[in-house]
């Protein structure tokens, strides 16, 4: 899980009516539509000024997870936790539940431990119930990070609330920080092959594992890295594959557009 002062901005792109690439209103309207997940603050957590808007409430997204979801050519819906989660499932094509805080102990059945970083119960209410849309509608569904363990979680697995050891936050985003193997005939291994570097992010790792899914993916110390559901298109990740180097996009975002183009 990301710290929320360790947050990084990317400048946003305008393009001018010349700049603009010509698109056809068919084109665009032929893009998966693929919903991600955010977390709200205030603007005085964000330290925006002038102070008078210190109380307003903002939607907080990543924009990395967008640019990942644009170049497989899909079409990013960030989801406000103000809305309604139930009403996603018809009107998304597939969902990208995002990196961020502590998941609340409680929801797998433990008591907080003192490492715990920051947690927001109404995001993990918000998004368990976009998982239940999710699944009555059959849409694919990519986890990330804290996604991963949402995932896990939803499904009735536990996590290990804290694994120091795997706390990267002193090193670049996209920092190399270990090996990851992948299980041979995964989904996961016909995306990336037998194995792959990846960075980390992450103070937290599965623990139990929730029934209907398979751990196909392990670090070198035996934390688990991926787990593929049996029952659904669900795929969810430890790292964050939307902050990787890499000369072409990363090919977790084309399975997700891909899946949620069917």
């Amino acid at each position: 899980m990301l710290r929320p002062h360790q947050w990084h901005l990317r400048p946003r792109l305008r393009l001018t009516a010349q700049a603009r690439p010509e698109r056809t209103l068919s084109a665009v309207a032929n893009r998966p539509l693929i919903g991600i997940s955010g977390r709200t603050k205030t603007a005085g957590e964000l330290n925006m000024k002038p102070d008078t808007f210190r109380d307003l409430h903002l939607d907080v997204y990543y924009c990395d997870y967008a640019l990942g979801v644009i170049a497989a050519g899909g079409l990013p819906v960030f989801l406000p936790l103000s809305a309604d989660p139930a009403q996603y499932g018809d009107r998304l094509d597939g969902l990208l539940l995002s990196g961020g805080t502590d998941i609340e102990p409680e929801r797998y059945g433990q008591a907080p431990c003192p490492e715990l970083y920051t947690r927001e119960p109404d995001r993990d209410a918000f998004e368990m119930a976009l998982l239940d849309s999710a699944a009555d509608a059959g849409r694919p569904v990519l986890g990330i990070c804290r996604g991963i363990q949402v995932l896990n979680v939803h499904g009735g697995g536990t996590l290990h609330q804290h694994v120091a050891p795997h706390a990267r936050h002193d090193q670049p985003t996209n920092s190399i920080a270990h090996r990851v193997d992948l299980t041979e005939g995964s989904l996961a291994a016909s995306l990336y092959g037998p194995s792959m570097e990846v960075n980390s992010l992450h103070h937290q790792t599965i623990d139990e594992m929730a029934d209907g899914y398979e751990a196909t993916g392990y670090s070198d110390d035996g934390a688990i890295e991926v787990i593929e559901s049996r029952r659904r298109p669900w795929l969810g990740v430890q790292w964050h594959p939307e902050l990787m180097d890499s000369r072409d996009r990363d090919p977790v975002f084309d399975w997700l557009v891909q899946a949620a183009s069917g």
